[in-house]
């Protein structure tokens, strides 16, 4: 009986080192988890109890960023139409119109949009008189005869940026 009892004595100081070195393994395991948990709580900034929880959270808000984007971008073409429409390239051009008179009374300007399309305006000045032409452009074209100086405003103007 006294080998049984050894053999016994030796099972048993095995099974308490296993139980020993299971226990060292729990805690460390415990400490190691705990570190995982604090560092995600960090990570989510303490509002959610989960990653799936976060990442399900973090989607919803990229989905409104892009929703927000596309608004943007939209109002974005809007302006631009409204901007393309607007008077944005001008010149003018001073002259005598009659030989003698002097001190470049008559003028000749060009108020045209990005489509090159718009207006020009001469006003021809006389001793006595003044008069006053408009013309149309469409996309850079005159529906009727340009005099020379009308020309030079409508090409600076198209050569303006």
């Amino acid at each position: 009986m006294h080998a049984s009892t050894s053999v016994a004595a030796w099972i048993a100081i095995g099974a308490a080192a296993g139980a020993g070195l299971s226990v060292l393994l729990g805690l460390a395991s415990f400490a190691s988890l705990r570190r995982m948990r604090q560092a995600q709580l960090v990570l989510l900034g303490g509002g959610k109890s989960d990653l799936v929880d976060f990442a399900v959270s973090l989607q919803s808000r990229i989905d409104d960023l892009h929703r927000a984007v596309d608004e943007i971008a939209a109002g974005l073409a809007r302006v631009d139409r409204r901007v393309d429409g607007t008077v944005s390239r001008t010149a003018i051009v001073r002259y005598d119109a009659y030989e003698g008179s002097g001190g470049h009374q008559s003028s000749s300007f060009a108020l045209l949009d990005s489509a090159r399309s718009g207006i020009v305006v001469s006003a021809i000045q006389g001793r006595d008189y003044a008069r006053i032409y408009v013309k149309e452009i469409d996309h850079g074209r005159a529906s009727v005869a340009l005099s020379p100086e009308e020309l030079e405003a409508v090409e600076r103007a198209m050569a303006a940026s």
